[in-house]
């Protein structure tokens, strides 16, 4: 055999080798870990929960869980699934996704292309901008997420409607901003991962001054080369000091040596430790 055909045959043997190898492939699936469509019938918009359980969940146990809820489900899971793990064992995780079935401009720009409009508080000053994007929707995501997403979790599984978390970073820091300002009474804890604040604050500030107390833990960061952000996040860190509000109990972490991408994974660990040491978020 000429070192030619040796080589085609080796060559066909190994391309033969790597079809069958990528053929057994399987797809990993996250551990305790469940997708459910649900649909906001009030807009027509499909978004999915994915539910993470935590080990020897029981649906009929004595005292029902605490919930952490958090935005853009489909970035945050793998890590706060496995912190929540490690950290604050008896806990139920519920991520809620983009919408899944976008038309138009909102399709075109891509699966998370809703998160500009659900968490958003401000239309956009660009007419265009506004009219291909529909910014400042998050008191209508909110309302979804208060009577579909609630009502639906607290339904299927035994879940601890006084004991509700909310998780959000970036976008979703501000629209967990607008929550707590508007409607405190949604969650008991906070965590605000560098939010996107700018341009938000006064009408933060007035939603907030609706409120004579917020009730409410609330653990708020970015990243130290976040210099921008850093000024809004502050600003807001300010209005809410000034409040003299006992019933708010705020904490606040510079992620060191971090930008804005790169502070989460620590922010998302951080965070859960700090949730973690609150009394009421304890296993049962």
């Amino acid at each position: 055999m000429t070192i030619q055909k040796h080589f085609i045959l080796v060559l066909s043997y190994l391309v033969t080798l790597l079809i069958i190898s990528v053929a057994q492939a399987k797809e990993f699936h996250l551990p305790n870990t469940h997708i459910v469509s649900i649909n906001d019938t009030q807009l027509a918009r499909q978004y999915e929960l994915l539910i993470t359980l935590p080990d020897g969940y029981n649906k009929n146990a004595k005292k029902p869980y605490p919930v952490v809820y958090y935005t853009d489900a489909p970035m945050h899971v793998s890590l706060l699934s496995s912190a929540s793990n490690f950290i604050l064992n008896e806990t139920i995780l519920v991520g809620i996704s983009w919408q899944t079935n976008t038309t138009g401009a909102l399709k075109k720009r891509g699966v998370s292309a809703s998160r500009v409009r659900d968490y958003s508080i401000n239309e956009s000053s660009n007419a265009a901008r506004q009219a291909k994007y529909q910014y400042g929707q998050a008191s209508t995501h909110l309302a979804f997420i208060r009577n579909t997403v609630f009502q639906y979790i607290e339904k299927n599984y035994a879940a601890d409607p006084s004991n509700r978390t909310y998780f959000g970073f970036s976008l979703g820091g501000l629209f967990g901003a607008y929550i707590l300002t508007a409607h405190p009474d949604t969650f008991k804890n906070y965590i605000l991962g560098s939010p996107a604040l700018r341009g938000d604050i006064p009408l933060l500030t007035k939603l907030s001054n609706n409120h004579t107390h917020l009730n409410a833990n609330v653990f708020i960061s970015y990243g130290a080369l976040e210099s921008k952000l850093a000024d809004h996040v502050n600003e807001f860190i300010d209005v809410l000091q000034k409040r003299n509000d006992n019933s708010l109990k705020l904490q606040t972490a510079v992620i060191d040596a971090a930008g804005h991408s790169d502070s989460f994974p620590m922010v998302g660990v951080r965070s859960i430790m700090w949730l973690s040491s609150l009394t009421d978020i304890k296993t049962h």
